[in-house]
């Protein structure tokens, strides 16, 4: 499938459905039970404090840790823990890969993977603001430009479904209503995103509906406007509304 496929006709279908997912650590659930639906072309924000299983979820439908019961199904099809890297890109938090090489380097290995031209990846690298770096060693890289390498990553992978641990962390509050507008024009392309967020104000203005976690357990799915009729506050913000579910 291609980043630039667009997917309108299977707007507002399920893309992946999450059933009964449990993961534990000796005695500690860390995933209970947990269960959801992502629509295709959406943007979807998984919310909780640290330590509510946010990671362990992403990491959990990657495929890149087992789960000890539940299942994943894309498209309506039960899928294989070795399939899921076709459709799904995981982009973790705090990783920066090969870092003794050049971050141009980089790029031309992601993009011979992937069978990415030259024109494609300077699009890529521009959208995600990595230019002014291009020529520096990966490890050299700030905070910042660090995670910008990562997202020209995701960029350039052909996967329909990107899954984005704290996509804005190392970004100031400028730089992160750009990056929006990046993940805006994924959407637009036909992707559809999983954002694992921790700061509310910027999952609120930039994802379609919510998952809430806590310990372990999901305690809402929905719209901004559903999840607040649950709580009974139609003007309530999506910090107000997450403090009431859990």
């Amino acid at each position: 499938m291609s980043v630039d496929t667009v997917v309108s006709s299977h707007q507002n279908q399920d893309l992946l459905r999450v059933s009964a997912l449990t993961k534990r650590y000796a005695d500690q659930v860390v995933l209970d039970d947990v269960a959801f639906s992502v629509q295709a072309g959406e943007v979807l924000g998984l919310i909780g404090p640290n330590g509510a299983g946010k990671t362990t979820l992403l990491e959990s439908l990657a495929g890149l840790l087992p789960v000890d019961s539940g299942a994943v199904v894309w498209r309506g099809e039960p899928v294989a823990v070795a399939r899921r890297r076709n459709g799904i890109f995981y982009l973790p938090d705090g990783v920066r890969p090969w870092q003794d090489q050049y971050v141009q380097r980089v790029l031309a290995f992601f993009a011979a993977v992937y069978g990415r031209s030259e024109t494609q990846v300077s699009s890529a690298a521009q959208a995600a603001g990595l230019m002014p770096v291009i020529a520096k060693r990966v490890h050299a890289l700030s905070k910042g430009y660090a995670r910008r390498l990562m997202w020209t990553l995701a960029l350039l992978a052909p996967h329909q479904l990107l899954l984005m641990d704290e996509p804005f962390d190392g970004f100031d509050l400028r730089q992160t209503r750009e990056m929006m507008q990046v993940l805006r024009d994924v959407v637009a392309a036909g992707r559809t995103l999983v954002l694992s967020i921790h700061q509310l104000n910027d999952a609120e203005q930039v994802c379609d509906r919510f998952v809430l976690l806590a310990d372990g357990r999901v305690r809402g799915v929905g719209t901004l406007d559903e999840l607040r009729a649950k709580t009974g506050r139609a003007s309530a913000r999506l910090e107000e509304v997450f403090l009431a579910l859990t």
